[in-house]
Protein backbone atom coordinates (compact mmCIF):
# COMPACT_ATOMS: atom_id res chain seq x y z
CA UNK A 1 0.00 0.00 0.00
CA UNK A 2 2.94 2.32 0.71
CA UNK A 3 4.25 1.79 -2.84
CA UNK A 4 0.81 2.27 -4.33
CA UNK A 5 0.32 5.53 -2.46
CA UNK A 6 3.72 6.72 -3.63
CA UNK A 7 2.79 6.07 -7.26
CA UNK A 8 -0.57 7.83 -6.81
CA UNK A 9 1.12 10.85 -5.23
CA UNK A 10 3.63 11.08 -8.06
CA UNK A 11 0.96 10.76 -10.74
CA UNK A 12 -1.19 13.40 -9.03
CA UNK A 13 1.73 15.82 -8.71
CA UNK A 14 2.73 15.35 -12.37
CA UNK A 15 -0.89 15.77 -13.50
CA UNK A 16 -1.16 18.97 -11.44
CA UNK A 17 2.06 20.25 -13.06
CA UNK A 18 0.73 19.54 -16.56
CA UNK A 19 -2.59 21.19 -15.75
CA UNK A 20 -0.93 24.28 -14.29
CA UNK A 21 1.24 24.72 -17.40
CA UNK A 22 -1.85 24.29 -19.57
CA UNK A 23 -3.81 26.89 -17.59
CA UNK A 24 -1.02 29.44 -18.02
CA UNK A 25 -0.81 28.75 -21.75
CA UNK A 26 -4.56 28.85 -22.42
CA UNK A 27 -5.07 31.92 -20.23
CA UNK A 28 -2.28 33.78 -22.02
CA UNK A 29 -3.57 32.67 -25.44
CA UNK A 30 -7.13 33.77 -24.76
CA UNK A 31 -6.15 37.05 -23.15
CA UNK A 32 -3.41 38.12 -25.55
CA UNK A 33 -3.51 35.59 -28.41
CA UNK A 34 -4.48 38.06 -31.14
CA UNK A 35 -1.91 40.59 -29.98
CA UNK A 36 0.85 37.97 -29.81
CA UNK A 37 0.08 36.77 -33.34
CA UNK A 38 0.31 40.34 -34.59
CA UNK A 39 3.64 40.72 -32.78
CA UNK A 40 5.08 37.75 -34.66
CA UNK A 41 3.77 39.04 -37.99
CA UNK A 42 5.14 42.54 -37.37
CA UNK A 43 8.60 41.37 -36.29
CA UNK A 44 9.14 38.92 -39.14
CA UNK A 45 11.22 41.29 -41.29
CA UNK A 46 14.63 39.68 -40.63
CA UNK A 47 16.14 36.84 -38.63
CA UNK A 48 17.19 38.87 -35.62
CA UNK A 49 13.88 40.65 -35.11
CA UNK A 50 12.14 37.31 -35.74
CA UNK A 51 14.33 35.68 -33.07
CA UNK A 52 13.38 38.45 -30.63
CA UNK A 53 9.70 38.07 -31.45
CA UNK A 54 9.83 34.32 -30.85
CA UNK A 55 11.66 34.81 -27.53
CA UNK A 56 9.18 37.44 -26.34
CA UNK A 57 6.00 35.66 -27.41
CA UNK A 58 7.02 32.24 -26.09
CA UNK A 59 8.36 33.83 -22.92
CA UNK A 60 4.75 34.84 -22.28
CA UNK A 61 2.99 31.77 -23.68
CA UNK A 62 5.50 29.33 -22.15
CA UNK A 63 4.80 26.88 -24.96
CA UNK A 64 7.11 26.51 -27.92
CA UNK A 65 4.61 23.92 -29.19
CA UNK A 66 1.90 26.60 -29.45
CA UNK A 67 4.33 28.92 -31.23
CA UNK A 68 5.33 26.13 -33.65
CA UNK A 69 1.69 25.41 -34.53
CA UNK A 70 1.06 29.13 -35.07
CA UNK A 71 4.09 29.47 -37.35
CA UNK A 72 3.05 26.34 -39.26
CA UNK A 73 -0.28 27.99 -39.96
CA UNK A 74 1.44 31.19 -41.12
CA UNK A 75 3.90 29.30 -43.33
CA UNK A 76 1.18 27.08 -44.80
CA UNK A 77 -0.69 30.19 -45.96
CA UNK A 78 2.46 31.88 -47.25
CA UNK A 79 2.34 34.64 -44.61
CA UNK A 80 5.93 34.16 -43.43
CA UNK A 81 9.12 32.97 -45.14
CA UNK A 82 10.52 29.65 -43.94
CA UNK A 83 13.98 30.95 -42.85
CA UNK A 84 12.30 33.72 -40.86
CA UNK A 85 9.88 31.22 -39.28
CA UNK A 86 12.82 29.04 -38.22
CA UNK A 87 14.47 32.10 -36.64
CA UNK A 88 11.25 32.71 -34.69
CA UNK A 89 11.36 29.08 -33.51
CA UNK A 90 14.95 29.49 -32.27
CA UNK A 91 13.77 32.48 -30.24
CA UNK A 92 10.75 30.49 -29.05
CA UNK A 93 12.99 27.68 -27.78
CA UNK A 94 15.00 30.18 -25.73
CA UNK A 95 11.82 31.91 -24.54
CA UNK A 96 10.43 28.63 -23.24
CA UNK A 97 13.31 28.49 -20.70
CA UNK A 98 12.30 31.73 -18.93
CA UNK A 99 9.60 30.19 -16.76
CA UNK A 100 11.85 27.23 -15.94
CA UNK A 101 14.44 29.68 -14.62
CA UNK A 102 11.84 31.34 -12.39
CA UNK A 103 10.44 28.04 -11.05
CA UNK A 104 13.90 26.70 -10.23
CA UNK A 105 14.14 29.10 -7.27
CA UNK A 106 12.60 28.29 -3.89
CA UNK A 107 9.43 30.35 -4.19
CA UNK A 108 6.91 27.60 -3.42
CA UNK A 109 5.56 29.62 -0.49
CA UNK A 110 3.96 31.97 -3.05
CA UNK A 111 1.69 29.25 -4.49
CA UNK A 112 -1.18 29.58 -1.94
CA UNK A 113 -1.22 33.34 -2.42
CA UNK A 114 -1.31 33.01 -6.21
CA UNK A 115 -4.06 30.38 -6.16
CA UNK A 116 -6.18 32.37 -3.70
CA UNK A 117 -5.71 35.65 -5.58
CA UNK A 118 -6.50 33.98 -8.90
CA UNK A 119 -9.64 32.25 -7.64
CA UNK A 120 -11.02 35.39 -6.00
CA UNK A 121 -10.25 37.45 -9.11
CA UNK A 122 -11.90 34.86 -11.36
CA UNK A 123 -15.06 34.61 -9.24
CA UNK A 124 -15.31 38.35 -8.66
CA UNK A 125 -14.93 39.55 -12.23
CA UNK A 126 -17.32 39.54 -15.18
CA UNK A 127 -14.68 40.69 -17.67
CA UNK A 128 -13.42 37.92 -19.94
CA UNK A 129 -9.93 39.45 -20.11
CA UNK A 130 -9.72 39.64 -16.29
CA UNK A 131 -10.86 36.04 -15.98
CA UNK A 132 -8.18 34.89 -18.39
CA UNK A 133 -5.58 36.83 -16.38
CA UNK A 134 -6.87 35.15 -13.22
CA UNK A 135 -6.51 31.78 -14.94
CA UNK A 136 -2.83 32.59 -15.60
CA UNK A 137 -2.28 33.41 -11.91
CA UNK A 138 -4.02 30.20 -10.79
CA UNK A 139 -1.89 28.20 -13.24
CA UNK A 140 1.32 29.70 -11.87
CA UNK A 141 0.22 28.84 -8.35
CA UNK A 142 -0.60 25.25 -9.36
CA UNK A 143 2.82 24.82 -10.99
CA UNK A 144 4.60 25.94 -7.81
CA UNK A 145 2.33 23.74 -5.69
CA UNK A 146 2.97 20.72 -7.93
CA UNK A 147 6.75 21.20 -7.63
CA UNK A 148 6.43 21.11 -3.84
CA UNK A 149 4.30 17.96 -4.06
CA UNK A 150 6.80 16.36 -6.43
CA UNK A 151 9.59 17.00 -3.96
CA UNK A 152 7.61 15.41 -1.13
CA UNK A 153 6.47 12.44 -3.25
CA UNK A 154 9.94 11.80 -4.69
CA UNK A 155 11.70 11.73 -1.28
CA UNK A 156 10.76 8.09 -0.46
CA UNK A 157 12.09 6.98 -3.87
CA UNK A 158 15.63 7.44 -2.55
CA UNK A 159 15.19 4.25 -0.51
CA UNK A 160 13.58 2.34 -3.39
CA UNK A 161 15.92 -0.37 -4.72
CA UNK A 162 13.88 -0.77 -7.92
CA UNK A 163 14.13 2.92 -8.75
CA UNK A 164 17.87 2.86 -7.93
CA UNK A 165 18.38 0.07 -10.45
CA UNK A 166 16.46 2.00 -13.15
CA UNK A 167 18.31 5.24 -12.38
CA UNK A 168 21.65 3.39 -12.46
CA UNK A 169 20.82 1.86 -15.83
CA UNK A 170 19.95 5.27 -17.24
CA UNK A 171 23.19 6.69 -15.85
CA UNK A 172 25.11 4.20 -17.98
CA UNK A 173 22.92 4.75 -21.06
CA UNK A 174 22.53 8.49 -21.58
CA UNK A 175 21.19 8.01 -25.10
CA UNK A 176 18.41 5.83 -23.66
CA UNK A 177 17.62 8.51 -21.06
CA UNK A 178 17.40 11.08 -23.86
CA UNK A 179 15.07 8.85 -25.88
CA UNK A 180 12.86 8.09 -22.88
CA UNK A 181 12.46 11.79 -22.02
CA UNK A 182 11.70 12.61 -25.66
CA UNK A 183 8.88 10.04 -25.76
CA UNK A 184 7.40 11.21 -22.45
CA UNK A 185 7.55 14.85 -23.58
CA UNK A 186 5.83 14.01 -26.85
CA UNK A 187 3.05 12.29 -24.91
CA UNK A 188 2.76 15.19 -22.44
CA UNK A 189 3.01 17.89 -25.15
CA UNK A 190 4.90 20.10 -22.68
CA UNK A 191 8.69 20.31 -22.55
CA UNK A 192 8.45 22.77 -19.63
CA UNK A 193 6.59 20.22 -17.51
CA UNK A 194 9.14 17.48 -18.17
CA UNK A 195 12.12 19.77 -17.58
CA UNK A 196 10.62 20.81 -14.23
CA UNK A 197 9.96 17.15 -13.39
CA UNK A 198 13.59 16.25 -14.19
CA UNK A 199 14.71 19.23 -12.10
CA UNK A 200 12.71 17.93 -9.12
CA UNK A 201 14.20 14.43 -9.46
CA UNK A 202 17.72 15.84 -9.71
CA UNK A 203 17.16 18.17 -6.73
CA UNK A 204 16.16 15.22 -4.51
CA UNK A 205 19.10 13.13 -5.73
CA UNK A 206 16.98 10.48 -7.46
CA UNK A 207 18.97 10.76 -10.69
CA UNK A 208 22.54 11.79 -11.35
CA UNK A 209 23.27 15.07 -13.05
CA UNK A 210 24.54 13.66 -16.39
CA UNK A 211 21.35 11.57 -16.61
CA UNK A 212 19.23 14.65 -15.79
CA UNK A 213 21.01 16.66 -18.50
CA UNK A 214 20.42 13.86 -21.04
CA UNK A 215 16.73 13.91 -20.14
CA UNK A 216 16.69 17.70 -20.61
CA UNK A 217 18.03 17.12 -24.13
CA UNK A 218 15.25 14.57 -24.66
CA UNK A 219 12.62 16.99 -23.37
CA UNK A 220 13.81 19.61 -25.84
CA UNK A 221 13.73 17.12 -28.69
CA UNK A 222 10.31 15.71 -27.70
CA UNK A 223 8.91 19.24 -27.48
CA UNK A 224 9.89 19.73 -31.13
CA UNK A 225 8.54 16.37 -32.29
CA UNK A 226 5.03 16.97 -30.88
CA UNK A 227 4.00 19.84 -33.22
CA UNK A 228 5.57 18.06 -36.23
CA UNK A 229 3.42 14.97 -35.66
CA UNK A 230 0.37 17.13 -34.89
CA UNK A 231 0.72 18.65 -38.39
CA UNK A 232 0.79 15.26 -40.12
CA UNK A 233 -2.31 15.98 -42.20
CA UNK A 234 -1.27 19.49 -43.28
CA UNK A 235 0.47 20.67 -46.43
CA UNK A 236 4.23 20.39 -46.95
CA UNK A 237 4.62 24.14 -46.41
CA UNK A 238 2.97 23.95 -43.00
CA UNK A 239 5.05 20.94 -41.88
CA UNK A 240 8.45 22.41 -42.81
CA UNK A 241 8.62 24.76 -39.80
CA UNK A 242 8.27 22.04 -37.11
CA UNK A 243 10.49 19.69 -39.14
CA UNK A 244 13.22 22.36 -39.28
CA UNK A 245 12.90 22.81 -35.53
CA UNK A 246 13.24 19.03 -35.00
CA UNK A 247 16.32 18.97 -37.22
CA UNK A 248 18.04 21.83 -35.36
CA UNK A 249 17.32 20.41 -31.92
CA UNK A 250 18.31 16.87 -32.92
CA UNK A 251 21.65 18.00 -34.36
CA UNK A 252 22.37 20.13 -31.30
CA UNK A 253 21.41 17.28 -28.93
CA UNK A 254 23.70 14.81 -30.72
CA UNK A 255 26.56 17.31 -30.48
CA UNK A 256 25.95 17.92 -26.75
CA UNK A 257 25.38 14.29 -25.70
CA UNK A 258 29.09 13.24 -25.37
CA UNK A 259 29.90 16.29 -23.23
CA UNK A 260 27.21 16.02 -20.55
CA UNK A 261 29.54 14.97 -17.70
CA UNK A 262 31.89 17.84 -18.53
CA UNK A 263 28.93 20.27 -18.71
CA UNK A 264 27.64 19.05 -15.33
CA UNK A 265 31.01 19.65 -13.62
CA UNK A 266 31.38 23.12 -15.16
CA UNK A 267 27.83 24.22 -14.28
CA UNK A 268 28.25 22.95 -10.69
CA UNK A 269 31.15 25.37 -10.30
CA UNK A 270 28.79 28.24 -11.20
CA UNK A 271 25.86 27.13 -9.01
CA UNK A 272 26.22 23.88 -7.03
CA UNK A 273 22.48 23.22 -6.51
CA UNK A 274 21.34 20.37 -8.75
CA UNK A 275 18.10 22.15 -9.67
CA UNK A 276 20.01 25.21 -10.88
CA UNK A 277 22.45 23.04 -12.84
CA UNK A 278 19.57 21.38 -14.73
CA UNK A 279 17.80 24.64 -15.53
CA UNK A 280 21.01 26.48 -16.48
CA UNK A 281 21.87 23.64 -18.84
CA UNK A 282 18.37 23.86 -20.34
CA UNK A 283 18.83 27.59 -21.01
CA UNK A 284 22.43 27.19 -22.19
CA UNK A 285 21.54 24.41 -24.61
CA UNK A 286 18.83 26.50 -26.27
CA UNK A 287 21.05 29.60 -26.41
CA UNK A 288 23.87 27.59 -27.99
CA UNK A 289 21.45 26.06 -30.50
CA UNK A 290 20.27 29.55 -31.45
CA UNK A 291 23.83 30.86 -31.85
CA UNK A 292 24.79 27.92 -34.07
CA UNK A 293 21.73 27.84 -36.31
CA UNK A 294 20.57 31.46 -36.53
CA UNK A 295 23.03 32.16 -39.37
CA UNK A 296 22.09 28.83 -40.97
CA UNK A 297 18.29 29.10 -41.11
CA UNK A 298 18.45 29.51 -44.89
CA UNK A 299 20.38 26.24 -45.21
CA UNK A 300 18.00 24.41 -42.87
CA UNK A 301 15.06 25.81 -44.85
CA UNK A 302 16.57 24.46 -48.07
CA UNK A 303 17.15 21.06 -46.44
CA UNK A 304 13.60 20.64 -45.12
CA UNK A 305 12.15 21.93 -48.41
CA UNK A 306 13.92 19.08 -50.18
CA UNK A 307 12.78 16.59 -47.56
CA UNK A 308 9.18 17.85 -47.87
CA UNK A 309 8.72 19.01 -51.48
CA UNK A 310 5.50 20.57 -52.67
CA UNK A 311 3.12 18.11 -54.24
CA UNK A 312 0.95 19.46 -57.05
CA UNK A 313 -2.63 18.81 -56.06
CA UNK A 314 -5.81 19.98 -57.79
CA UNK A 315 -7.76 22.61 -55.91
CA UNK A 316 -10.42 21.03 -53.76
CA UNK A 317 -13.52 23.20 -53.56
CA UNK A 318 -14.62 21.32 -50.45
CA UNK A 319 -11.40 22.04 -48.55
CA UNK A 320 -11.73 24.82 -45.97
CA UNK A 321 -9.45 27.81 -46.56
CA UNK A 322 -9.81 29.94 -43.45
CA UNK A 323 -10.48 27.56 -40.54
CA UNK A 324 -7.29 28.11 -38.58
CA UNK A 325 -7.08 25.56 -35.75
CA UNK A 326 -4.34 27.56 -33.99
CA UNK A 327 -6.79 30.33 -33.00
CA UNK A 328 -9.48 28.13 -31.45
CA UNK A 329 -8.39 29.30 -28.00
CA UNK A 330 -9.13 32.90 -29.05
CA UNK A 331 -12.91 32.94 -29.73
CA UNK A 332 -13.01 36.35 -31.44
CA UNK A 333 -10.44 35.24 -34.04
CA UNK A 334 -11.98 31.78 -34.41
CA UNK A 335 -15.39 33.32 -35.14
CA UNK A 336 -13.79 35.65 -37.71
CA UNK A 337 -12.27 32.59 -39.40
CA UNK A 338 -15.64 30.82 -39.37
CA UNK A 339 -17.31 33.89 -40.87
CA UNK A 340 -14.77 34.05 -43.72
CA UNK A 341 -15.23 30.35 -44.39
CA UNK A 342 -19.01 30.82 -44.43
CA UNK A 343 -18.61 33.48 -47.11
CA UNK A 344 -16.37 31.04 -49.01
CA UNK A 345 -19.16 28.46 -48.80
CA UNK A 346 -21.54 31.21 -49.92
CA UNK A 347 -19.44 31.78 -53.04
CA UNK A 348 -19.97 28.11 -53.95
CA UNK A 349 -23.71 28.40 -53.35
CA UNK A 350 -23.88 31.61 -55.41
CA UNK A 351 -22.08 29.86 -58.28
CA UNK A 352 -24.55 26.97 -58.10
CA UNK A 353 -27.56 29.29 -58.10
CA UNK A 354 -26.21 31.38 -60.96
CA UNK A 355 -25.59 28.27 -63.10
CA UNK A 356 -28.99 26.83 -62.22
CA UNK A 357 -30.88 29.05 -64.66
CA UNK A 358 -28.34 28.30 -67.38
CA UNK A 359 -28.74 24.55 -66.86
CA UNK A 360 -32.55 24.84 -66.97
CA UNK A 361 -32.63 27.06 -70.05
CA UNK A 362 -30.16 25.04 -72.11
CA UNK A 363 -31.28 21.62 -70.83
CA UNK A 364 -27.58 21.02 -70.18
CA UNK A 365 -27.24 17.65 -68.43
CA UNK A 366 -23.46 18.01 -68.07
CA UNK A 367 -23.84 21.32 -66.23
CA UNK A 368 -26.62 19.76 -64.15
CA UNK A 369 -24.22 17.06 -63.02
CA UNK A 370 -21.54 19.64 -62.16
CA UNK A 371 -24.00 21.56 -60.00
CA UNK A 372 -25.02 18.35 -58.20
CA UNK A 373 -21.33 17.59 -57.50
CA UNK A 374 -20.84 21.15 -56.26
CA UNK A 375 -23.47 20.50 -53.59
CA UNK A 376 -21.26 17.71 -52.23
CA UNK A 377 -18.51 20.31 -51.70
CA UNK A 378 -21.01 22.60 -49.97
CA UNK A 379 -22.03 19.77 -47.63
CA UNK A 380 -18.39 19.03 -46.71
CA UNK A 381 -17.65 22.70 -46.07
CA UNK A 382 -20.77 22.94 -43.93
CA UNK A 383 -19.57 20.01 -41.79
CA UNK A 384 -16.10 21.57 -41.45
CA UNK A 385 -17.52 24.92 -40.31
CA UNK A 386 -19.92 23.25 -37.89
CA UNK A 387 -17.15 21.18 -36.28
CA UNK A 388 -14.89 24.24 -36.14
CA UNK A 389 -17.58 26.22 -34.31
CA UNK A 390 -18.00 23.35 -31.87
CA UNK A 391 -14.24 23.47 -31.24
CA UNK A 392 -14.35 27.24 -30.73
CA UNK A 393 -17.26 26.90 -28.30
CA UNK A 394 -15.11 24.78 -25.98
CA UNK A 395 -13.37 28.01 -24.97
CA UNK A 396 -15.31 30.37 -22.74
CA UNK A 397 -17.42 32.59 -25.00
CA UNK A 398 -18.85 35.92 -24.00
CA UNK A 399 -22.56 36.54 -24.52
CA UNK A 400 -21.87 38.47 -27.72
CA UNK A 401 -19.53 35.74 -29.01
CA UNK A 402 -22.10 33.04 -28.25
CA UNK A 403 -24.73 35.04 -30.14
CA UNK A 404 -22.43 35.50 -33.13
CA UNK A 405 -21.51 31.80 -33.15
CA UNK A 406 -25.22 30.91 -33.23
CA UNK A 407 -25.79 33.37 -36.11
CA UNK A 408 -22.94 31.87 -38.12
CA UNK A 409 -24.15 28.31 -37.55
CA UNK A 410 -27.73 29.26 -38.45
CA UNK A 411 -26.70 31.05 -41.65
CA UNK A 412 -24.34 28.29 -42.78
CA UNK A 413 -27.13 25.77 -42.14
CA UNK A 414 -29.50 27.82 -44.29
CA UNK A 415 -26.89 28.00 -47.06
CA UNK A 416 -26.54 24.22 -46.90
CA UNK A 417 -30.34 23.94 -47.26
CA UNK A 418 -30.16 26.25 -50.30
CA UNK A 419 -27.59 23.91 -51.84
CA UNK A 420 -29.89 20.95 -51.18
CA UNK A 421 -32.85 22.69 -52.84
CA UNK A 422 -30.73 23.41 -55.91
CA UNK A 423 -29.36 19.87 -56.01
CA UNK A 424 -32.41 17.78 -55.17
CA UNK A 425 -35.20 19.95 -56.57
CA UNK A 426 -34.10 22.41 -59.23
CA UNK A 427 -31.61 20.03 -60.87
CA UNK A 428 -34.25 17.33 -60.91
CA UNK A 429 -36.55 19.74 -62.74
CA UNK A 430 -33.73 20.64 -65.16
CA UNK A 431 -33.12 16.94 -65.87
CA UNK A 432 -36.86 16.32 -66.36
CA UNK A 433 -37.10 19.21 -68.84
CA UNK A 434 -34.05 17.94 -70.76
CA UNK A 435 -35.23 14.31 -70.80
CA UNK A 436 -38.69 15.21 -72.17
CA UNK A 437 -37.22 17.82 -74.58
CA UNK A 438 -39.54 20.55 -73.27
CA UNK A 439 -39.30 24.30 -73.87
CA UNK A 440 -40.73 27.29 -72.05
CA UNK A 441 -42.69 29.94 -73.83
CA UNK A 442 -40.75 33.15 -74.46
CA UNK A 443 -42.87 35.06 -71.90
CA UNK A 444 -42.61 32.25 -69.33
CA UNK A 445 -38.82 32.06 -69.70
CA UNK A 446 -38.54 35.83 -69.28
CA UNK A 447 -40.58 35.61 -66.06
CA UNK A 448 -38.35 32.83 -64.68
CA UNK A 449 -35.22 34.83 -65.53
CA UNK A 450 -36.59 37.91 -63.77
CA UNK A 451 -37.63 35.90 -60.69
CA UNK A 452 -34.25 34.17 -60.59
CA UNK A 453 -32.48 37.54 -60.79
CA UNK A 454 -34.48 38.83 -57.82
CA UNK A 455 -33.31 35.87 -55.75
CA UNK A 456 -29.70 36.36 -56.92
CA UNK A 457 -29.84 40.01 -55.83
CA UNK A 458 -31.19 39.00 -52.42
CA UNK A 459 -28.46 36.37 -52.06
CA UNK A 460 -25.74 39.02 -52.45
CA UNK A 461 -27.64 41.32 -50.09
CA UNK A 462 -27.88 38.49 -47.54
CA UNK A 463 -24.09 38.04 -47.66
CA UNK A 464 -23.61 41.75 -47.00
CA UNK A 465 -26.05 41.64 -44.09
CA UNK A 466 -24.23 38.61 -42.64
CA UNK A 467 -20.81 40.26 -42.94
CA UNK A 468 -21.73 43.77 -41.74
CA UNK A 469 -24.79 43.19 -39.50
CA UNK A 470 -26.05 46.52 -40.84
CA UNK A 471 -29.61 47.23 -39.67
CA UNK A 472 -30.57 49.25 -42.78
CA UNK A 473 -29.46 46.42 -45.07
CA UNK A 474 -31.23 43.89 -42.85
CA UNK A 475 -34.50 45.84 -43.12
CA UNK A 476 -34.10 46.02 -46.89
CA UNK A 477 -33.48 42.28 -47.09
CA UNK A 478 -36.54 41.46 -44.99
CA UNK A 479 -38.68 43.86 -47.02
CA UNK A 480 -37.66 41.96 -50.17
CA UNK A 481 -39.87 39.06 -49.04
CA UNK A 482 -42.89 41.13 -49.99
CA UNK A 483 -41.33 41.85 -53.38
CA UNK A 484 -40.79 38.13 -53.94
CA UNK A 485 -44.38 37.32 -52.94
CA UNK A 486 -45.73 39.91 -55.35
CA UNK A 487 -43.45 38.64 -58.12
CA UNK A 488 -44.63 35.08 -57.46
CA UNK A 489 -48.26 36.17 -57.64
CA UNK A 490 -47.72 38.05 -60.91
CA UNK A 491 -45.86 35.09 -62.41
CA UNK A 492 -48.67 32.70 -61.41
CA UNK A 493 -51.39 34.94 -62.84
CA UNK A 494 -49.49 35.40 -66.09
CA UNK A 495 -48.83 31.66 -66.34
CA UNK A 496 -52.51 30.78 -65.77
CA UNK A 497 -53.47 33.32 -68.42
CA UNK A 498 -51.25 31.50 -70.93
CA UNK A 499 -52.81 28.19 -69.89
CA UNK A 500 -56.28 29.59 -70.57
CA UNK A 501 -55.08 30.69 -73.97
CA UNK A 502 -54.00 27.08 -74.61
CA UNK A 503 -50.36 27.76 -75.44
CA UNK A 504 -48.68 24.35 -76.00
CA UNK A 505 -45.33 25.27 -74.35
CA UNK A 506 -47.11 26.50 -71.24
CA UNK A 507 -49.30 23.43 -71.03
CA UNK A 508 -46.30 21.08 -71.33
CA UNK A 509 -44.09 22.90 -68.81
CA UNK A 510 -46.74 24.09 -66.35
CA UNK A 511 -45.67 21.93 -63.38
CA UNK A 512 -41.96 22.57 -63.99
CA UNK A 513 -42.55 26.31 -64.31
CA UNK A 514 -44.49 26.59 -61.05
CA UNK A 515 -42.10 24.27 -59.17
CA UNK A 516 -39.12 26.40 -60.19
CA UNK A 517 -40.85 29.54 -58.88
CA UNK A 518 -41.76 27.73 -55.65
CA UNK A 519 -38.22 26.45 -55.08
CA UNK A 520 -36.66 29.84 -55.81
CA UNK A 521 -39.04 31.37 -53.27
CA UNK A 522 -37.97 28.76 -50.70
CA UNK A 523 -34.34 29.66 -51.36
CA UNK A 524 -35.14 33.31 -50.81
CA UNK A 525 -36.78 32.44 -47.48
CA UNK A 526 -33.60 30.73 -46.26
CA UNK A 527 -31.51 33.72 -47.33
CA UNK A 528 -33.65 36.40 -45.70
CA UNK A 529 -33.58 34.55 -42.35
CA UNK A 530 -30.14 36.09 -41.69
CA UNK A 531 -31.85 39.44 -41.06
CA UNK A 532 -34.07 38.23 -38.20
CA UNK A 533 -31.53 37.98 -35.32
CA UNK A 534 -30.00 41.34 -36.29
CA UNK A 535 -33.35 43.13 -36.35
CA UNK A 536 -34.58 41.34 -33.25
CA UNK A 537 -31.50 42.42 -31.30
CA UNK A 538 -32.07 46.00 -32.46
CA UNK A 539 -35.74 45.85 -31.42
CA UNK A 540 -36.89 46.27 -35.02
CA UNK A 541 -39.22 43.26 -35.13
CA UNK A 542 -42.83 43.12 -34.02
CA UNK A 543 -43.93 40.24 -31.80
CA UNK A 544 -46.28 38.93 -34.51
CA UNK A 545 -47.36 39.75 -38.03
CA UNK A 546 -51.01 38.97 -37.08
CA UNK A 547 -53.27 41.93 -36.43
CA UNK A 548 -54.82 42.10 -33.00
CA UNK A 549 -58.28 40.45 -32.97
CA UNK A 550 -60.08 43.58 -31.73
CA UNK A 551 -58.24 45.67 -34.29
CA UNK A 552 -59.19 43.22 -37.02
CA UNK A 553 -62.86 43.32 -35.97
CA UNK A 554 -62.91 47.12 -36.16
CA UNK A 555 -63.31 48.29 -39.76
CA UNK A 556 -60.71 50.72 -40.90
CA UNK A 557 -61.84 54.33 -41.64
CA UNK A 558 -61.34 53.69 -45.32
CA UNK A 559 -63.42 50.52 -45.23
CA UNK A 560 -66.26 52.22 -43.28
CA UNK A 561 -66.39 55.20 -45.62
CA UNK A 562 -69.56 55.02 -47.73
CA UNK A 563 -69.00 54.20 -51.33
CA UNK A 564 -69.12 57.15 -53.72
CA UNK A 565 -72.09 57.03 -56.06
CA UNK A 566 -71.16 57.00 -59.73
Amino acid sequence: MHGLRLVIDLIGAVALLLWGVRMVRTGMTRAFGAWLRKAISACGRNRFSAFGAGLFVTGLLQSSTATALLLSSFAGRGLIALPVALAVMLGADVGSTIAAQVFSFDIGWVSPLLIAAGVFAFLGSESERNRHMARIVIGLGLILLSLRLLGVAAEPLKQSQAFSVVAGALADELALALLLAAIVTWLAHSSLSIVLLVMSFAATGLIQLPTALAMVLGANLGGAIAPFLDQAGQTAKARRVPLGNVAMRAIAALIALPFLSLAARYLQQLEPEAARVVINFHTGFNLATALIFLPLTGLIALLVSRLLPDKPTPEDASAPRYLDATVLDTPSEALACAMRETLHLGDNVERMLRQTMEAIERSDLKLTKEIENADDSVDKLYESIKLYLIGASRAELSLEESRRAAEILTFVTNLEHVGDIIDKNLMELAAKKAKNRLSFSAQGLAELRAFHQLVMDNLRLAYNVFATRDIVLARRLLASKSTIREAEQRAAESHFARLREGRPESLETSSIHMDIVRDLKRINGHLTSVAYPILEEAGELAASRLRDREEAATPSPQASRPATQP
